[in-house]
């Protein structure tokens, strides 16, 4: 199943706030990676360039040593600034970048299909397949505007993307002609696997939404991502709220669907309320991670409405996650998300990535046991 998200109208304001998270994706340059116990950080303090930010990120299917990553790289070049939007492959175990794709602009999303195939994205709406061994480059196909999220459906066998042309399009690489179906939207889509009415959409049937919803939090939507075992799925708002929701419109499970606070502090008797960036569901235990502007990552059993544990701060604020397919690794993209504007961007702290070996901490209470 595929969720998107009809746009609510102050989107049309904060359009540059939602791009950082798009489904399980992002990250950026880097030239040394340096284990920490648990924890590897890639470390970019020597690229020639100044990275700008996350945009999306996600380990390879086959391994968790390969991580697709893409970012903004911002050059300044006399009076003029330069911006670079590249696509990266990082050999974690190797302890190296294995591969760079450079794009005229904004990448928006990627996907991997396989092991050595990947998909983009963009600003410039055009859908690229990046062949990751050759390093060769091709565009499949283009939409009317900006493409905002790329996914890939094993069960289809087809490359999804969603736009701002209000339309998701199926494309088929193998095909002679790419573009295999289409399914217009109401409004343009900002996140596919995502906020104010949400269209549930079964992959082998597209002509209409097999349900539509209105979305349970009251503020701008931030992140959505799906079950691992396709039972529901998982939204965050600015407001420091997550939602758990499922897919099955029967009365006895809709009960149990519940939203809950978090990424709030109190700081000097002050609540400080902080916006929920991104979120992913661990692909075996069905946990899930979410990462807020409070800079933090907490892992949550939403079973049991429990939090299991919460990592200890980043130097910025989390932008994306993404679990390995195995589910031993956890990355984590931090960045400036644009939450204090132009202002607060002069003083924030570089962009960052960290790939976290997961134990114990993303099991649910009890797992195993009869």
């Amino acid at each position: 199943m595929l969720v998107t998200m009809k746009d609510i109208r102050s989107m049309e304001e904060e359009s540059a706030d939602i791009l950082h998270n798009i489904t399980p994706c992002s990250s950026e340059g880097l030239t040394s990676l340096a284990a920490s116990t648990s924890t590897l950080t890639i470390d970019h303090s020597q690229d020639e360039h100044d990275h700008g930010g996350h945009d999306c990120l996600q380990f390879s299917p086959a391994s968790p040593n390969f991580l697709l990553a893409s970012a903004w790289d911002s050059s300044s070049l006399s009076v003029s600034t330069i911006v670079i939007q590249t696509v990266r492959l990082y050999d974690i175990a190797a302890n190296e970048e294995k591969t760079k794709f450079d794009h005229r602009a904004a990448v928006l999303s990627t996907t991997f299909s396989d092991a050595s195939h990947a998909y983009s994205g963009g600003l410039d709406a055009s859908l690229r397949e990046l062949e990751l061994e050759s390093e060769k480059i091709h565009a499949l196909g283009q939409h009317d505007d900006a493409i905002s999220s790329v996914c890939y459906s094993g069960e289809a066998k087809a490359i999804i993307t969603g736009s701002w042309d209000r339309s998701i399009h199926f494309w088929d690489p193998r095909a002679a002609t790419t573009q295999q179906s289409s399914h217009q939207l109401p409004e343009r889509i900002y996140f596919m696997d995502a906020p104010s009415l949400f269209h549930i959409l079964d992959v082998r049937k597209m002509e209409t939404p097999e349900q539509t919803r209105d979305n349970s939090l009251k503020f701008l939507t931030r992140a959505l991502a799906c079950m691992s075992d396709g039972q529901g799925y998982a939204t965050a708002s600015v407001e420091g709220r997550i939602a758990v929701e499922y897919f099955d419109p029967s009365s006895a499970v809709q009960e149990k669907k519940y939203a809950f606070k978090c990424h709030r502090q109190t700081i000097d008797e002050v609540d400080h309320v902080w916006p929920v960036n991104a979120l992913a569901f661990h692909p075996t235990y069905n946990t899930f991670a979410s990462g807020g502007s409070d800079a933090t990552v907490s892992i949550w059993d939403h079973k049991v409405k429990k939090r299991l544990r919460q990592f200890p701060r980043y130097n910025s604020s989390v932008s994306t996650l993404a679990f390995s397919a195995d589910g031993s690794r956890l990355a984590i993209g931090a960045s400036y998300t644009w939450d204090a504007g132009e202002e607060g961007a002069r003083t924030a702290d570089r962009p960052a990535l960290f790939v976290r070996e997961l134990g114990e901490e993303v099991k649910p209470k009890g797992w195993g046991t009869s």
